[in-house]
C-alpha cells in the first residue's frame, strides 16, 4: 500500500502478494466528499488464481502447526496496536465514523486477533470418549477431532470496516482454514491494510487474499465449488439470496436487527432512568446508528415512561454531531448521501403517518440529526425494519409480559438490553426473548468479541465471536481406536 498520498493507488492481496488490476474505483470520505484513495480492482483472472491458490493449499494450511499460526495473529495484533492512530485516521476517512469509535475499533481488533492467537494454541486438543459403555465397544477408544470444511469466502459490510475483516480473517487463520476476504466497495482501504500486516508474516502464500471485488461479480465467487464455506455480514437480503442459491454450502449470516431496549418498572430511580437514558442515547446513534445491535426500540414500563422519555429527548440532543475528525464528536455523517435520503424518507412516512418527532428528523446531506419518534404505527417501514441510521422509536407497555411480547414482535432477533435489577427478571428474559443475546442493565449494543455472536429469525444463522466461528469453520472427524486395555 503506498504510503503518503491519499490519493494513492492501492494494491490489492492476491495468495499473499500485492498485486495491481487493470482498472480502479476511487473511495471517498462521505463527510466531505474528497478523495480518501484509489483502489485496484482484480481482474478475473487474478481472483481464479487467489482461488486455486488457496484450494491448492488447504491441506497444507490445515496441518501447518498451531505455534506459526498463533504467532501470525500475535504478530498483526501487535502491529494493529503499534499502527492505531493511523488506522482510526484510515477508518474515519473512508467510513466517516468519528475518531474516537474508529480509535475503539481498531482497538477492538486488536483484541480479536489475539483472542485467535491464543485460540489457535488450545483448538483441536481432542477428546476421548470410551466406547465400552456397550458389549460391542470393548476395548474401543474414540477420540473426535476437529478439521477445516475447506477455504473460506469472508464477505465484510461498511459499518465496522476493520473489525468485521478481522471477524472473518482470524478465526480463518486460528483454524487453518484458507480464506478469500471481501471487504465493502465502500470502505476497502482497512480490509486491504489488514493484508498489508498478514504480509508480514510466515503463513504460507496462497493461505489469505484481499480481493475488492465487486458486487456484480460475486455470484460467480459464491457459486465456486472449491469455497465451501461462506461467511457474509450485511443486509438479510443479499444474504438469504447468497444462501439459498448455494443450499449445500456451510453459510453463517450475521444479519440486520431492530435492537430493542426495555427498561422495566423496578428501574425506577433517577440515577437508574439516568444511566438508561444516556446509554440508549449513546448507542441508538453510535456508528452514526449504523451497527445490527444499535438501540432502535425504546419499549419503556408506563409506570415510569413519562420520567424517562425526557431523558431521553435530552440525552440525544446532547450527542455532538459533525466533523469525524474532531475529538468531540460522537454522531458523524451516515455512508453515504443515499443512506441518509432512504433514513429521511422513513422517518417522514411514519411523520406523515401520525408519528411525533420529538427531535432531530433533518437531514443534511450525509448526515442525519439524532432523532427520536413517539406513537409509530405499527405498520410503518421504521416500525418493522432495521433503520441502520440514528433514529429510535419509544413506546409504552404495562408490565414485563407486554414488553418481552413487544420485542418478539420483530422478524428480527440479534439481541435485546434490558434494563432491571431483578436477577429473576433477567434469567426469564433469557428464556422468553427470541434473541441471539440479553444484556441485562445496558442496551443491546454491547459486544465482547470473544461471546458467541449472532441471531434468530432473520437475524441470520450461526455465530461470530472467535471461537465459534472456528467452530463454525471446521467438522468434527471421529478416529476410533481398536484392541485398547483401557
Amino acid at each position: 500500500m503506498s504510503q503518503g498520498n491519499e490519493a494513492a493507488t492501492h494494491a490489492f492481496w492476491l495468495a499473499g502478494r500485492q498485486a495491481a488490476g487493470e482498472a480502479t474505483f476511487d473511495v471517498t470520505s462521505p463527510w466531505d466528499g474528497r478523495l480518501v484513495g484509489k483502489v485496484a480492482v482484480p481482474s478475473d483472472a487474478q481472483v481464479e488464481e487467489a482461488v486455486a491458490a488457496a484450494y491448492a493449499v488447504r491441506d497444507e494450511f490445515a496441518a501447518t502447526p498451531a505455534h506459526v499460526r498463533a504467532a501470525a495473529l500475535d504478530h498483526v495484533s501487535k502491529r494493529l496496536v503499534e499502527r492505531t492512530e493511523e488506522i482510526a485516521q484510515l477508518i474515519s476517512a473512508e467510513n466517516g465514523k468519528p475518531i474516537k469509535w474508529a480509535r475503539g475499533e481498531v482497538g477492538r481488533a486488536v483484541s480479536v486477533f489475539r483472542f485467535a492467537a491464543e485460540e489457535a494454541r488450545r483448538f483441536n486438543g481432542g477428546e476421548a470418549q470410551r466406547l465400552d459403555t456397550d458389549a460391542g465397544g470393548a476395548g474401543r477408544l474414540a477420540l473426535t477431532r476437529r478439521f477445516p470444511k475447506g477455504v473460506v469466502l469472508g464477505i465484510a459490510p461498511f459499518n465496522f470496516p476493520l473489525n468485521l475483516c478481522a471477524h472473518k480473517i482470524a478465526p480463518a487463520i486460528a483454524a487453518g482454514a484458507p480464506i478469500i476476504l471481501k471487504p465493502a466497495p465502500a470502505t476497502p482501504l482497512s480490509g486491504l491494510l489488514l493484508g498489508e500486516l498478514l504480509a508480514e508474516t510466515d503463513l504460507p502464500a496462497g493461505s489469505w487474499s484481499v480481493l475488492p471485488v465487486p458486487n456484480d461479480r460475486m455470484p460467480a465467487l459464491v457459486q465456486d465449488e472449491r469455497l465451501p464455506v461462506i461467511s457474509f455480514t450485511g443486509s438479510d437480503k443479499v444474504g438469504y439470496a447468497i444462501m439459498d442459491s448455494v443450499p449445500r454450502k456451510h453459510c453463517t449470516l450475521e444479519l440486520g436487527g431492530n435492537g430493542a431496549a426495555v427498561v422495566l418498572a423496578d428501574y425506577a430511580s433517577d440515577e437508574d432512568l439516568d444511566w438508561a437514558a444516556n446509554r440508549i442515547a449513546t448507542f441508538s446513534n453510535y456508528q452514526g446508528g449504523q451497527s445490527c445491535i444499535s438501540v432502535q426500540r425504546v419499549i419503556a414500563d408506563a409506570s415510569l415512561y413519562e420520567r424517562l422519555v425526557p431523558r431521553i429527548v435530552a440525552a440525544v440532543e446532547a450527542q455532538v454531531t459533525g466533523d469525524p475528525s474532531d475529538e468531540a464528536t460522537e454522531v458523524g455523517p451516515l455512508v453515504s448521501e443515499d443512506a441518509a435520503k432512504r433514513v429521511e424518507s422513513w422517518v417522514d412516512e411514519a411523520a406523515q403517518a401520525g408519528a411525533q418527532v420529538l427531535t432531530g428528523g433533518k437531514r443534511d446531506g450525509a448526515s442525519y440529526a439524532p432523532t427520536v419518534l413517539a406513537d409509530v404505527p405499527a405498520d410503518v417501514t421504521i416500525f418493522c425494519e432495521e433503520v441502520f441510521g440514528p433514529v429510535l422509536t419509544v413506546q409504552k407497555v404495562d408490565g414485563e409480559a407486554e414488553a418481552f411480547a413487544a420485542v418478539n414482535d420483530s422478524k428480527y432477533g440479534l439481541q435485546t438490553g434490558v434494563f432491571t435489577h431483578d436477577l429473576q427478571t433477567a434469567f426469564r428474559a433469557h428464556r422468553a426473548l427470541e434473541v441471539g443475546g440479553v444484556v441485562i442493565g445496558d442496551a443491546p449494543s454491547y459486544r465482547a468479541d470473544q461471546m458467541p455472536y449472532g441471531g434468530v429469525k432473520q437475524s441470520g444463522v450461526g455465530r461470530e465471536g472467535v471461537r465459534f466461528a472456528m467452530e463454525d469453520y471446521t467438522y468434527e472427524r471421529v478416529l476410533v481406536l481398536t484392541g485398547l486395555a483401557l
